[in-house]
């Protein structure tokens, strides 16, 4: 993203403030001297009622992202943004499309437009996602790094769940994608974050402003939304426990992901807003390792006391969801040399921690 160097945030808007991710932001801002102004619609999907953590020393606007006096209002004496709101998680079906691109691109496009209405010319740190690079990073030994095709539904009805090279057919070997990797969406979701990123580029080719796009990895932590289907799956097999039920882990459970507690993702964001230089581009936010999403499952059964052979052990059921990618972890090199980011709260650790912390509960899906 072409940019200019900006001062460093003294009062930031943060979207999706109250939000899971938004509200740490909010925290860690606070704690660091920078006045804070939110705006946040308290969208039942995620929230059942206003929630007891909101920090009492910030502004708040209860207000919809795609109204424009929303904004208006929320954008008075700020000199940074951070857009946090939006529709997150793969979803039900394509049914859901339209709220999707409602809340993430024409939501987004409007802030932008209120932006330019103003000439605003400080930061920008948008929250964008790692599905935004679709299947990963692979190499095959005869054609080195490649770019697999959709996986199939015969594939994996028949339980073939790893791609393999669109040119010889051969096994992969998934690896660390970097910031430059081709960028690939393959559900709706990971469309609208990249549209995101795209609108957001435009804005600041035209206004030479710091804009930063952190592409974030498996967040997990304090404050997700429980039982919906727009949780990340760390919350899907919380609630599971919780029920007392076996999580239920799709595929072969050998998925790789990075998962990365909402801390150290806040504290990205705290350090792209206040850091006395700015650092515009798009930037991976995870951890330092990766773990599959079976391990993960059983990491987070051990903190509830289970041991294999218990009822509440992780079943692997071999099903699939349309629009799931293989093997996406990060690359974190770039975030921690040119950021100057690195994850904090190890994988053991946060996951013993994700047991007993609080979460947050949504409203009935008819409620939206």
């Amino acid at each position: 993203m072409d940019s200019v160097s900006a001062p460093a945030a003294t009062h930031v808007l943060v979207t999706g403030g109250a939000g899971f991710i938004g509200s740490h932001i909010v925290d860690q801002l606070l704690a660091a001297d920078v006045a804070v102004t939110v705006i946040d619609n308290l969208d039942p999907a995620a929230h059942d009622r206003r929630p007891d953590y909101l920090h009492a020393d910030a502004r708040y606007v209860w207000g919809d992202i795609r109204d424009q006096s929303a904004w208006a209002d929320a954008l008075a004496g700020v000199d940074a943004v951070c857009h946090q709101a939006g529709k997150v998680g793969l979803g039900v079906d394509f049914g859901d499309a339209v709220n999707y691109v409602s809340h993430n691109d024409y939501g987004w496009a409007v802030g932008l437009g209120a932006l330019h209405a103003r000439q605003f010319t400080g930061r920008i740190v948008l929250a964008s996602s790692m599905v935004v690079y679709g299947e990963g990073r692979y190499r095959c030994a005869a054609h080195q790094v490649v770019v697999p095709a959709p996986r199939r539904v015969e594939d994996l009805e028949a339980g073939r769940f790893e791609p393999g090279c669109p040119t010889c057919g051969a096994a992969l070997a998934a690896e660390e994608i970097p910031e430059e990797a081709i960028l690939d969406p393959r559900n709706v979701y990971a469309a609208t974050k990249l549209h995101q990123e795209h609108l957001l580029a435009s804005f600041a080719r035209e206004h030479a402003v710091s804009a930063t796009a952190l592409r974030y990895h498996n967040v997990y932590g304090p404050r997700m939304p429980r039982n919906t289907p727009y949780a990340g799956v760390a919350s899907i097999f919380r609630s599971a426990f919780e029920d007392g039920r076996a999580p239920r882990v799709t595929e072969d459970g050998h998925q790789r992901r990075n998962f990365v507690h909402v801390r150290d993702v806040a504290h990205a964001n705290v350090v792209a807003l206040t850091s006395r230089a700015s650092r515009p581009g798009a930037f991976n936010v995870g951890s330092p390792d990766s773990h599959t999403v079976g391990e993960m499952a059983e990491a987070l059964a051990r903190a509830f006391g289970a041991v294999v052979g218990d009822p509440l052990w992780p079943v692997v059921t071999g099903a699939y969801r349309l629009g799931d990618v293989r093997h996406v972890f990060a690359s974190t090199q770039r975030a921690a040399q040119v950021l100057g980011f690195q994850a904090e709260v190890g994988f053991d650790e946060g996951m013993r921690e994700f047991a007993v912390a609080p979460l947050r509960e949504s409203a009935p899906r008819s409620a939206t």
